[in-house]
């Protein structure tokens, strides 16, 4: 199996109005159920990023398994999708590459 066959990619919407927080989450998920890469999108457009080997603004990994898909939809202030590996790299390249 390939790696991006172990690989789950979700964006989640983080319904809420506290000014300093991100919006949107996109996280590459390993078969560990740990992340392996995450992108923090904020209200003004900006974008944090994190990995195994960098970090941006206060973006890190979680150091906890990340729960089940329908853990996340449960909680009403999150909405979660299932993205594709392409639509994660997209995400990916515009935060580390701006």
């Amino acid at each position: 199996m390939s790696d991006a066959e172990e690989m789950r990619y979700w964006k989640v919407r983080w319904l809420h109005d506290f000014p300093d927080e991100p919006v949107e989450l996109y996280s590459e998920i390993g078969e560990d159920d740990f992340e392996q890469r995450k992108v923090e999108v904020y209200r003004d457009g900006h974008r944090d990023y994190a990995s195994a080997s960098t970090t941006t603004g206060t973006t890190m990994l979680s150091d906890i398994p990340v729960g089940t898909f329908d853990d996340i939809a449960a909680q009403a202030d999150f909405e979660p999708r299932r993205i594709s590996a392409d639509d994660f790299e997209r995400i990916w390249r515009a935060a580390t590459e701006a």
